[in-house]
């Protein structure tokens, strides 16, 4: 393909080969028992919560904005003094689930909510590149490698040509699309900033969007991460030499790779929680509820306040709750700051492993 001249979808080369249809069906096959096993965990809030954190920490990586586990954690608790590193994270996961409400609520991903979401990524309103001078360089070398549309018409009108594309149904299996989708956005490079986080948002969409997913707990950073170099190159052979085969095959790889860890993960969460849900019942019957279980592995870091409001108790009986949790070994206690948090160290430990 020209280095300069991006065409409209469809693409008129051979999509969908003998290998990529062989490896789509696993692919699938990996992300519906995901989504499947998802439903274990009766409040999904807890994974969202937790499996968001760990796409927007992932992500960010990638850009090289490098925070800890910790502080995310801690951020999410309205703890003044958090590093930029841990903010942009955070903007990461707001602009997500922006993102998750447009398209749950609308049935379409638009070229509007798209810029929404670089909006409350960036948390500026640029919009659109207007001026020319965008280019993609080699991280390494400083070479220019791909000279991305210049023209503001031109970048709208590419936009408008995927917005379609991503809305209307056509014969080609939506992993499949996924990986064209992610190509073509990350070549419009249509943004000043954050197009790789854009276009990573813009996969777990596509797949709620196509109802593969039904909230999105899956994530790619990670397997990017694990394979940058390929990623990058395998982006610019699509550009270079219509090597779109392999491409497809790699994002394919990442989601039934990134699925089978997932399934891991909620399967630690669940055991845990389970696990949890006896020792209380067993050691302190008289407090066990099922909002006190879910509660606790909301969030790694539980507070008063947390009892108080999810419970509708008094500070008091709140207090009690946790020093009687905390002496079984559930919670430990931790001060932050003027406040007093207590900790699920058994939760913290499996989404650390689980967030690599």
């Amino acid at each position: 393909m020209d280095n300069n001249i991006l065409k409209n979808l469809p693409l008129k080369i051979i999509i969908e080969t003998k290998k990529t249809l062989k490896k789509a069906i696993s692919a699938n096959r990996a992300l519906a028992k995901l989504n499947g096993v998802a439903k274990i965990i009766p409040n999904q809030n807890i994974l969202i919560n937790s499996l968001v954190l760990q796409e927007a920490k992932d992500s960010s990586e990638i850009e090289n904005i490098i925070t800890t586990h910790d502080e995310l954690f801690r951020a999410n608790l309205d703890i003044s003094d958090i590093t930029n590193e841990t903010k942009e994270v955070q903007h990461y996961r707001q602009a997500l689930l922006k993102g998750f409400e447009f398209v749950k609520s609308n049935k379409l991903l638009l070229k509007k909510y798209i810029i929404e979401i670089q909006q409350e990524l960036e948390q500026n309103d640029a919009g659109i590149r207007k001026q020319s001078g965008t280019v993609l360089k080699n991280a390494k070398t400083g070479k220019v490698v791909f000279t991305p549309p210049q023209n503001y018409e031109t970048i709208q009108n590419l936009l408008d040509n995927l917005e379609q594309y991503i809305n209307d149904e056509n014969e080609i299996d939506p992993l499949i699309n996924m990986a064209i989708i992610h190509y073509q956005f990350e070549s419009i490079h249509p943004f000043y900033d954050g197009n790789g986080r854009t276009g990573r948002i813009i996969n777990i969409l596509y797949l709620i969007l196509k109802n593969l997913l039904d909230i999105p707990i899956l994530y790619l950073s990670r397997y990017i991460i694990q394979n940058k170099s390929d990623y990058y190159r395998l982006l610019q052979e699509v550009r270079t030499k219509e090597n779109l085969e392999e491409w497809i095959l790699y994002m394919l790889d990442g989601v039934e790779q990134t699925s089978l860890e997932t399934i891991e993960l909620i399967g630690g969460i669940d055991l845990l929680m389970n696990e949890t849900k006896e020792k209380i019942k067993t050691r302190l019957p008289k407090m066990y509820s099922k909002d006190l279980v879910e509660i606790l592995f909301m969030h790694p870091y539980t507070k008063i306040e947390f009892l108080v409001d999810g419970l509708n108790i008094t500070r008091q009986t709140a207090s009690k709750y946790l020093i009687k949790l905390e002496e079984i070994g559930l919670i430990k206690p931790i001060q932050i700051k003027n406040s007093k948090f207590f900790i699920n160290s058994a939760l913290f430990d499996i989404l650390k492993k689980g967030m690599g």
